[in-house]
C-alpha cells in the first residue's frame, strides 16, 4: 500500500472581518490523505461500509483519530 499526503490550503484573502462565507470555508477540512491500494480491497472496503450505512471516507476518519489516541504520548 502506498501513501501520500497532499496538503491544499484554503485560499483566505487577508480580510480583518469574518463573513458568513469565509467562516464557512475555514471550517471545511484542507487537506487530503491519498491511499493507492488494491482496486479489489477497495471496491469491497466502499461495499461493507454501503452495507453498514457509512462513508469509507467518515471511517478512515474514524480510525485515524483513534490511532491517534491510542498511540498518543503522554
Amino acid at each position: 500500500m502506498y501513501i501520500h499526503c497532499i496538503l491544499r490550503r484554503v485560499n483566505v484573502q487577508g480580510r480583518n472581518n469574518v463573513t458568513k462565507k469565509s467562516a464557512k470555508a475555514s471550517s471545511k477540512k484542507d487537506s487530503q490523505l491519498v491511499l493507492r491500494l488494491d482496486k479489489q480491497e477497495r471496491d469491497a472496503f466502499v461495499d461493507l461500509c454501503k452495507d453498514m450505512d457509512t462513508s469509507a471516507a467518515r471511517e478512515i476518519r474514524r480510525f485515524i483519530r483513534s490511532f491517534m489516541k491510542e498511540n498518543a504520548e503522554p
